[in-house]
């Protein structure tokens, strides 16, 4: 029997720390968790941005966020939304929003960084997340992290097992494509930018090689996803409420991510 494992990254493989700041009330949210954010209003789309964080620090704090992103001509990609819309509709808001500065974003950047500077491992991701119906950034958003302690581990173990292993997520390509270099997986097996509804496409095109695949995720942005697998499996090893939609939908819930090897081992003997 042939299988695949498909692995979101935020909170599956990587210890993560999310930041957003209110553009509005001028109020950071340490520790938010950005999905549930966004999927709280029908409204909002979470939107990854192609900046380097060095650039955006060293940049005029009160410039808006919106000049900034066309004079540098910085690209997005629609990490999350409930809301269906398109790139371009999504592009005028966020090429045209007129309240968000860089200064917002910069505090978001600072405080992950004071959080995860010392990890040894560190990514950071940047966005916003837009209220389509106000037609305005609602949010900034920085994103850091580090992988779980095991996952090199694991992802090892399963390719020795001759298990491919894949990356779906919400993230920059880039930054996954470090990511994945570290962890020990083919960067052609990285999926990034990937919405709810893409990560479960991923999922149904690899069942059409794979007599079983095999998804891992811990957020509700890896429902569809793991609804559409042969097996899903919910972590929790990032700390934080989950709804329970994800524990009806998974097969398994582990506390570490090296669970989901012996997981795939008992069913690949069966």
């Amino acid at each position: 029997m042939s299988m695949a494992v498909v692995f979101d990254s935020a909170g599956t493989l990587l210890h993560t720390y999310r930041v957003a700041k209110d553009v509005k009330r001028q109020m950071l949210l340490p520790g938010i968790e950005t999905v549930t954010l966004t999927f709280s209003s029908p409204e909002r789309v979470l939107v990854v941005i192609h900046v380097h964080s060095r650039e955006i620090i060293g940049s005029d704090p009160a410039t808006l966020l919106s000049n900034y992103l066309v004079s540098h001509k910085a690209g997005f990609g629609v990490s999350c939304t409930r809301k269906i819309t398109t790139a371009e509709d999504i592009g005028d808001v966020l090429y045209r929003d007129s309240h968000a500065t860089i200064g917002d974003l910069q505090d978001c950047i600072r405080n992950v960084w004071q959080v995860c500077k010392r990890e040894s491992v560190v990514t950071l991701n940047s966005g916003v997340i837009l209220n389509m119906a106000k037609k305005t950034i609602e949010f900034t958003v920085t994103t850091g992290g580090r992988p779980f302690e095991g996952a090199k581990e694991a992802i090892r173990d399963l390719h020795v097992m001759g298990i491919p292993t894949f990356i779906a997520s919400g993230d920059r390509v880039a930054k996954l494509e470090k990511m994945a270099d570290y962890l020990g997986i083919p960067r052609d097996r990285v999926y990034g930018i990937a919405t709810p509804t893409v990560k479960a496409q991923i999922v149904a095109d690899l069942q059409s090689e794979y007599d079983t695949v095999v998804m891992v995720g811990d957020g509700i942005n890896d429902l569809c996803a793991m609804k559409k697998a042969n097996l899903a499996i919910l972590t929790e090893e990032q700390q934080g409420d989950k709804p329970g939609e994800l524990y009806q939908a998974a097969h398994h819930v582990v506390k570490n991510v090296r669970e989901v090897v012996e997981i795939v081992k008992t069913m690949s003997n069966e």
